[in-house]
C-alpha cells in the first residue's frame, strides 16, 4: 500500500489515485471475514429474533445481549490485546460495524459502547485509567455511554452548561448539570461527562461510574425509530467525581469529542452500509415473490431501476468506506514507524482523515434512506405494514442523519476544514484553482484518445474535480470572510466534493476489481459508471446554485461555460446498464456484489 501512505486527508481533491493504491472489500483476508461472519451469526441467532422484545425494552434483554457479544469478542475488536482485546486494525473494525449494521436498535448499542463510550479512555487515558475500566468495557462487563449533548447545547457542544467545581478538600469534582439523548444511558455503568470546571472556556471530560452516585434520569424517551435502544435525559447532583478520573488534561474535552465524532462518522456509515445490504436482500427477495400481472413485480422496469439503483449507491458509498479506513489504517502505520505513541497515532491518524469521515457520514446515510424509502415503495401497502420488515428500517434509518453531528454541520464541516487545512500551507488548492482559472481562457486539449480502461471515465472526475476548485475558487476570491457565512454556497461546494470522492472511489474499485480478474468486474463498472453519470448532473446542479448565488456578468457567464467544459461527458445508456445490474440482483435473490 505503500502509494496510499503518501495520500493526506483531503488531497484527492487535487491529486490523482491509482487504483493500485486503495483498498477494497474484495480484500479483506480470512480471518477478519471470519470475525463478519460471527457478527452476522450473532444478529441471526440472538438479535433478529428478538427485534419486537428488543423495541419493547424489555428489561435486562439489552444488556444480556451485549454481555453475549462481549463474550464472541465482537467488543473488543479495537482493543489491544493488553487490555483483553483482539488489536485489529481500523478497517477490521468497520467491517464489524458493517456487519452488526443490519441489527437495528442493538447496532446503536453496540456502536454507542464500542466507540463514543470506550474510545475516550482508551485513547486519552492515562495508564491506570486504561487499566483499570477498558478490560471490562472490552468484555462488556461494564457497559458505557457518552454525556456530551445539552438541551440547549446541540451542534453547538462547547456552550454546554455542565458544571464541575472541586471540592473544599481538593479531592473530587462535583459535577451538576443535565445531559440529553444519552444511548444506554439506562444500563450503562460508565459515563464519559463533558463539563466546565469554573469559568473555563472550553469542555473538560471525566470517566463518571454510576456507582459514585448523585445521577438520577428521566424515564426512556419515545422515539422516531431505534425504539430498543437505551435513551435518557441524565442529571448529576454534585456528583462527586475523584480528581484522577479527569480524562486527559483541563479543558481539553472538546478537543476529545471533536476527535472521538470523526470516528463515530467514518463507523456510523460503514453500519449504514450493512443496514442497507439487508434492506436490499428484503427487497430483491420480496419482488421475487410478489405477483402482479400474473408476473413477479421484479420482471418489471420500475421495480427493476429500484432495485439497481439501491445497489449502485450502496456499492459506490461501501468503496469509498473501506478506501478511507485502508487511508486511516496507513497512515497510523507511518506515525507509528516515525515513533508516536499509539494511542496518538490512533487519534492523529483519523483527524488527518477527517473529510473523508464527514463525506462518509454524510453520503453512507443519505443512501441509506433512498434505500429504505425505495424498500417500502417496493413492498407498496405491506411495505407501510408494522408487520413487514420495512417498516422498521424506515424509522430507524432516519436517525443516522443526525447522528454524529448533523449532515448540514458535516457538509459545513468538509468546506471548513479544507479551507483551513489550504490557509495553513497543508494543502496546495490556491495553485490548482488558479490553473483552472487560467484553463477558462485557454482552448481547450482535446488530445488523443485514451483506450485504456476506465481511462474516459478517471478524465470526467479529473473535470469533476476543477469544476469543483473552479466554483470554491470564486467563491472565495468573490466573497473573502464572508463565505464562512453563506452556508447555502458552502453546502453547494460541499456537495461536489463529497460527490467526486465517492465517484471516484467506486471508479477505483472497479478498477482493482477487473485488474485481479473479478467475476463482477463488469457489474462493478456498471455501477461506477451509472454512479458517475448521475454524480455529473448533481455537481452540475450544485455548481450552477452556487454561481447563481455570487456571480454576475461576464463573470459568471464564463464561469458558467466552464462548469459545462468540466461537467461535459459522453452518452452513456444507464437503463440498460440498470438492467444488468437488476438481472444480477433478481437472479442471485439477494445483494451480491
Amino acid at each position: 500500500m505503500s502509494e496510499n501512505k503518501a495520500i493526506k486527508g483531503g488531497e484527492f481533491v487535487i491529486r490523482e489515485t491509482p487504483y493500485t493504491a486503495v483498498f477494497i472489500p474484495e480484500e479483506f483476508d480470512e480471518e477478519a471475514k471470519m470475525i463478519r461472519q460471527t457478527c452476522l451469526d450473532f444478529l441471526d441467532t440472538e438479535v433478529l429474533n428478538k427485534l419486537d422484545r428488543i423495541d419493547a425494552q424489555e428489561e435486562g434483554l439489552m444488556p444480556s445481549l451485549m454481555d453475549k457479544a462481549g463474550e464472541l469478542g465482537m467488543l473488543g475488536v479495537s482493543i489491544p490485546e493488553e487490555y483483553g482485546g483482539f488489536g485489529k486494525n481500523f478497517n477490521t473494525s468497520m467491517l464489524v460495524a458493517d456487519a452488526v449494521g443490519g441489527g437495528f436498535s442493538f447496532a446503536v448499542a453496540l456502536s454507542a459502547h464500542t466507540g463514543i463510550g470506550t474510545l475516550p479512555i482508551l485513547y486519552y487515558g492515562n495508564d491506570t485509567q486504561k487499566a483499570k475500566y477498558v478490560p471490562k468495557l472490552a468484555t462488556g462487563e461494564w457497559k458505557a455511554s457518552y454525556c456530551l449533548t445539552e438541551p440547549n447545547a446541540g451542534s453547538d457542544a462547547n456552550s454546554g452548561r455542565t458544571s464541575a467545581k472541586l471540592n473544599a478538600e481538593g479531592t473530587h469534582y462535583l459535577i451538576n448539570g443535565q445531559k440529553m439523548w444519552i444511548t444506554n444511558g439506562g444500563f450503562a455503568d460508565i459515563f464519559i461527562v463533558f463539563a466546565k470546571i469554573d469559568d473555563d472556556k472550553n469542555l473538560t471530560a471525566f470517566i463518571v461510574e454510576k456507582d459514585f452516585g448523585g445521577i438520577t434520569m428521566n424515564p426512556e424517551e419515545h422515539k422516531l425509530g431505534i425504539k430498543g435502544s437505551s435513551t435518557r435525559q441524565i442529571f448529576f447532583n454534585d456528583c462527586a467525581v475523584p480528581v484522577e478520573n479527569m480524562l486527559s488534561d483541563r479543558e481539553n474535552g472538546f478537543k476529545i469529542a471533536v476527535n472521538i465524532l470523526n470516528i463515530g462518522r467514518i463507523k456510523l456509515g460503514a453500519a449504514t452500509i450493512g443496514s442497507a445490504r439487508m434492506v436490499i436482500n428484503h427487497a430483491v427477495q420480496y419482488a421475487n415473490e410478489r405477483v402482479q400481472f400474473n408476473l413477479p413485480i421484479s420482471k418489471f422496469g420500475a421495480i427493476r431501476y429500484k432495485l439497481a439503483e439501491m445497489a449502485t449507491r450502496l456499492f459506490a458509498v461501501e468503496s469509498a468506506s473501506y478506501r478511507a479506513g485502508q487511508n486511516i489504517d496507513d497512515a497510523y502505520d507511518a506515525l507509528i514507524a516515525g515513533g508516536m505513541d499509539e494511542a496518538k497515532a490512533k487519534l492523529k491518524s483519523v483527524e488527518q482523515f477527517a473529510i473523508e469521515c464527514a463525506i462518509i457520514k454524510v453520503w453512507c446515510s443519505e443512501m441509506l434512506d433512498y434505500v429504505v424509502d425505495e424498500g417500502v415503495q417496493i413492498y407498496g401497502g405491506m411495505g407501510y405494514s408494522a408487520d413487514a420488515p420495512m417498516e422498521r428500517a424506515y424509522r430507524d434509518s432516519r436517525i443516522n442523519r443526525i447522528f454524529e453531528g448533523t449532515n448540514e454541520v458535516n457538509r459545513l464541516l468538509v468546506v471548513d476544514m479544507l479551507l483551513k487545512r489550504a490557509m495553513k500551507g497543508e494543502l496546495d488548492l490556491m495553485g490548482p484553482a488558479q490553473a483552472v482559472a487560467g484553463e477558462l481562457l485557454a482552448i481547450p486539449d482535446f488530445g488523443e484518445e485514451d483506450d485504456a480502461p476506465f481511462a474516459a471515465e478517471k478524465k470526467i472526475v479529473a473535470n469533476l474535480k476543477k469544476a469543483g476548485l473552479l466554483i470554491a475558487g470564486a467563491a472565495v476570491q468573490k466573497l473573502m470572510m464572508s463565505l464562512s457565512k453563506e452556508e447555502e454556497i458552502l453546502m453547494n461546494i460541499a456537495d461536489i466534493i463529497g460527490y467526486v470522492y465517492i465517484t471516484e472511489s467506486v471508479l477505483l474499485r472497479a478498477e482493482k476489481l477487473l485488474h485481479i480478474g473479478s467475476d463482477k468486474a463488469d457489474y462493478a463498472k456498471d455501477m461506477a459508471k451509472i454512479y458517475l453519470y448521475g454524480a455529473i448532473d448533481k455537481i452540475s446542479a450544485a455548481g450552477k446554485e452556487a454561481l447563481y448565488s455570487f456571480g454576475e456578468g461576464d463573470e459568471l457567464n464564463m464561469m458558467l461555460v466552464g462548469l459545462r467544459r468540466f461537467t461535459k461527458a459522453q452518452p452513456f445508456n444507464v437503463k440498460d446498464a440498470r438492467q444488468r445490474i437488476a438481472k444480477k440482483l433478481i437472479d442471485e435473490n439477494k445483494y451480491c456484489f
